[in-house]
């Protein structure tokens, strides 16, 4: 990860980038395409921290899609989140079931492994269901996120309980060398704006077809709202150049 505090979006050669980074700064919500050979899905993705219940009603309305919270591959390392896929294959050893429905490999026709973690609510809510609570939540995990990359010793466990309705996506180690889904290549985006590496993403659904929002109908819906569109190549591009790999 950069060591620079100063923000660096006019270097990119990609105004597009530049102008999403801008508008992560901002709190403000984008959209981004991973590919067509992966999952060939859009998703809304705004910062945790940035999250308000109007947010969450956006997600949940004009996406439609699983609302998850990607977190950075060290923060989640330090703050102990396991991958949802070892917790049921550890369980699997006194529970033939769970044997039989753990991920294996090859399971997954776009990628070598899921990266959900926990599902969680803050103990602050009730529920954890409604829009507000959802919100809470959402913004607590960004909030945990930047104290634990400080320093802050804080117990995860303290804040948080499950199960809940807000999943987690733990992004791989290698960020985009090992893995080019939403949820690293938000956290990558988050590396490059400078702010809290967690964010927010809700995949777009087709309301007509049942399937995922084709790129057109998502890049038209963006244009609609004022919304900057990211392929996923862009992103991974302008990584690289960040963190000198190019």
């Amino acid at each position: 990860m950069s060591e620079s505090t100063e923000y660096d979006c006019l270097t990119y050669r990609n105004e597009n980038i530049n102008r999403a980074l801008e508008a992560l700064r901002a709190g403000k919500m984008i959209q981004i395409y991973d590919s067509d050979s992966r999952e060939g899905e859009t998703d809304l993705v705004i910062p945790a921290k940035a999250v308000t219940y109007k947010d969450v009603k956006w997600m949940r309305k004009d996406a439609g899609g699983l609302i998850c919270v990607a977190v950075d591959p060290v923060a989640s390392k330090q703050l102990r989140l396991p991958f949802m896929a070892e917790l049921v294959r550890e369980a699997s050893k006194t529970s033939d079931v769970l044997g039989e429905v753990v991920e294996k490999d090859g399971d997954l026709k776009y990628d070598s492994h899921s990266s959900f973690s926990l599902w969680v609510n803050h103990r602050d809510t009730r529920t954890g269901i409604p829009d507000n609570e959802r919100a809470l939540t959402i913004r607590k995990i960004g909030e945990i996120t930047e104290r634990n990359l400080s320093g802050d010793g804080i117990h995860f466990g303290d804040e948080f309980r499950t199960p809940g309705h807000v999943a987690l996506l733990r992004a791989a180690e290698g960020l985009l060398d090992e893995r080019k889904g939403q949820t690293e290549l938000s956290v990558a985006l988050a590396r490059m704006a400078g702010i809290t590496p967690s964010m927010v993403v809700c995949e777009m659904l087709d309301d007509d077809n049942g399937k995922a929002l084709s790129k057109e109908k998502a890049k038209e819906y963006g244009k609609e709202h004022g919304l900057i569109f990211l392929e996923g190549q862009e992103i991974v591009e302008a990584y690289m150049t960040w963190t000198g790999s190019e």
